[in-house]
């Protein structure tokens, strides 16, 4: 301050202000390609992301979110609020789009989560992070997959394509309203609204069967009980599978409640280390979900394990 106060007639009437510095500074690197696939009708498709960088001293830990989207799109922009929490916090986050139906059908986007996993563990030198500390946040669809992905570790049938020289394992998932056994879906609903998820032309049926006209199987999940078991991460279950913390609105219209406490019971019964957390009144997505309880919620879990499993 003495030499500000020595040239305190360049400032005039100038308020000053005090900082203490408490954040650090965030830049966000757009687009980088992850890898590339084929795709109906294109052969050669580029997958991005988008990285949150903190810039510190790292490496970073590292967060990968998923966002959802019925298994129709996947919006890399979308959980502004919940990626830029975590980056302030001292994680690099990136944000992924995967292939979405009906240019393709499981288990492509799971194979596209690992796929991005494998590329930034490879690549952890030239963007800063910690190859050994990586979790995976979801919502909705997107919650399926992290918590597919983290189950699966050490499943080599998800591991395709490129980067296959590391391993695509993370320490920990959490899962946003997100499905598990797509054959229930809706079990928490109406007969009627049961029925129709049951049908042919139903999200999950297009997701784990695929459109006939283009090489997918006709019918319902019923109509392929051994597709449906494929794409069902609870038969997945072992020993390696990471901790996972599920998390699921008590007024959730669209995936019934019943879905996270199915994966629950199921990880527990098998001795994963595992969470679940009801919000009353919450919906699927929506303004409870960037409260800060949640993301502190979300933040915790991310940050006792990724301190206590490496990978």
């Amino acid at each position: 301050m003495d030499m500000i106060n020595e040239r305190s007639s360049t400032y005039g009437s100038s308020h000053f202000l005090e900082i203490s510095l408490k954040k650090q500074e965030i830049k966000q690197i757009s687009g980088i390609i992850y890898e590339q696939v084929s795709c109906h009708g294109y052969p050669n498709m580029p997958m991005a992301l988008d990285l949150l960088q903190p810039q510190q001293e790292g490496p970073l830990p590292l967060v990968i979110f998923l966002t959802g989207g019925g298994f129709i799109f996947s919006n890399r922009d979308n959980g502004v609020q919940l990626r830029y929490y975590l980056a302030e916090r001292g994680y690099a986050v990136a944000s992924v789009a995967y292939r979405v139906t009906p240019g393709t059908q499981f288990p492509g986007p799971l194979e596209d989560v690992k796929g991005a996993v494998r590329y930034l563990r490879s690549h952890a030198e030239r963007w800063n992070l910690d190859a050994t500390r990586i979790a995976l946040v979801g919502a909705s669809a997107g919650g399926y997959l992290a918590s597919f992905a983290g189950i699966t570790n050490g499943v080599a049938r998800f591991d395709k394509g490129e980067n296959l020289q590391v391993k695509s394992d993370v320490s920990c998932a959490v899962s946003l309203y997100g499905p598990s056994d797509l054959s229930k879906a809706a079990e928490d609903y109406r007969e009627e609204i049961q029925a129709f998820h049951r049908s042919e032309g139903s999200l999950q049926s297009l997701f784990v069967n695929g459109i006939p006209q283009i090489g997918g199987s006709p019918g319902g999940l019923q109509a392929n009980p051994e597709r449906a078991a494929a794409a069902n991460p609870l038969c997945y279950i072992s020993k390696k599978s990471s901790p996972i913390l599920l998390m699921h609105g008590s007024e959730d219209l669209e995936v019934s409640p019943s879905q996270t406490d199915l994966l629950f019971q199921a990880l527990r019964a098998q001795g994963i280390p595992s969470e679940r957390y009801v919000i009353p009144g919450a919906g699927h997505g929506g303004a409870y979900w960037v409260q800060d309880e949640v993301l502190q919620v979300i933040e915790s879990f991310i940050r006792q394990y990724l301190e206590k499993r490496t990978v």
